[in-house]
C-alpha cells in the first residue's frame, strides 16, 4: 500500500486515527448535552438540539475544536468533564504497534491534530504515547484548523517537509482534501474511526481499515536484519 522507501515524513491525526473516536462522539453527542441540560435547567431534548445545532454551525472552524471556546459558550468546564470520562480514551487497534515500528527509523513522525493543547495533554497522559512522536503540533498553535489552506502553509514553515515524500493519515475527508491541495501525495483515510459505529465511505481516498495493513514493510525489514 505504501512504498516506505519514498517516505520521509509521517503525519498522523489523533482523534479517529490513532485514538478511537468513541470517546469524542460519546462526550459531545451524549455527555455534554446531558450536563448542559442539568446546568441550565433545560429539557434534555432541547439542550441536545441547542448544543448540536451550535456545533453544526461551527464545524470545520478552530472554535469547533477549542475547549476554551466551548467552556465559555456552554458555561461548563469542558476539560474537567473530559477528565471525568477519560477511561473511554483508548488507542485504536495497532496504533501503538505502528508508532513503535516507526521508532528509530529515518522517518520523522509528527502528530498533526486539531485537538486543543489541553485535550492533547489529557489524551497523552491517558494513553502514554507522547514519547512515540518526534513532534506534536496542534492547529491551535498555528491559528487555523487543518481544513484551512493556511494551516498547511504555516505547518510547512514550522515543520519543513517534502509533500511528495509525506504520508498523512486522517479520518476527516475535508482535512485530507486540504492536504491534497497542498500537494501531499500519500493520503490514507480511516473508514471506521469510531469502533461503535459502522464504517463510512472514504470516497476518493484509499481507506486504511487497520494499521496492520501497513506494518508488513517493518516486519520484513526486521526479519531481514535478524541474525
Amino acid at each position: 500500500m505504501i512504498d516506505w522507501n519514498h517516505i520521509e515524513s509521517v503525519f498522523l491525526d489523533l482523534d479517529g486515527t490513532l485514538l478511537d473516536l468513541r470517546f469524542d462522539n460519546h462526550f459531545w453527542v451524549e455527555f455534554i448535552p446531558e450536563h448542559y441540560a442539568q446546568h441550565h435547567q433545560l429539557a434534555p431534548e432541547k439542550a441536545r438540539a441547542e448544543v448540536l445545532a451550535r456545533m453544526k454551525q461551527l464545524r470545520g472552524t478552530l472554535d469547533w475544536y477549542c475547549t476554551d471556546f466551548w467552556s465559555r459558550e456552554l458555561k461548563l468546564d469542558i476539560i474537567a468533564l473530559k477528565a471525568a470520562k477519560r477511561h473511554l480514551i483508548q488507542t485504536r487497534p495497532g496504533a501503538e504497534d505502528f508508532l513503535t515500528a516507526l521508532q528509530g527509523g529515518p522517518r520523522r513522525v509528527v502528530l498533526v491534530t486539531n485537538a486543543h493543547p489541553e485535550t492533547i495533554d489529557l489524551k497523552m497522559d491517558q494513553t502514554g504515547i507522547a514519547s512515540l512522536f518526534d513532534r506534536i503540533i496542534s492547529s491551535h498553535d498555528l491559528g487555523y484548523p487543518k481544513e484551512h489552506d493556511r494551516f498547511w502553509k504555516l505547518l510547512h514553515k514550522t515543520e519543513p517537509f517534502v509533500p511528495e515524500k509525506t504520508l498523512f493519515i486522517d479520518d476527516n475527508l475535508d482535512v485530507l482534501r486540504s492536504a491534497a491541495a497542498h500537494g501531499i501525495s500519500h493520503l490514507l483515510a480511516v473508514p471506521r474511526p469510531d469502533s461503535t459505529r459502522e464504517a463510512v465511505d472514504t470516497e476518493e481516498f484509499r481507506g486504511l481499515g487497520a494499521f496492520d495493513d501497513i506494518l508488513g514493510f517493518f516486519r520484513d525489514t526486521r526479519e531481514a536484519s535478524a541474525p
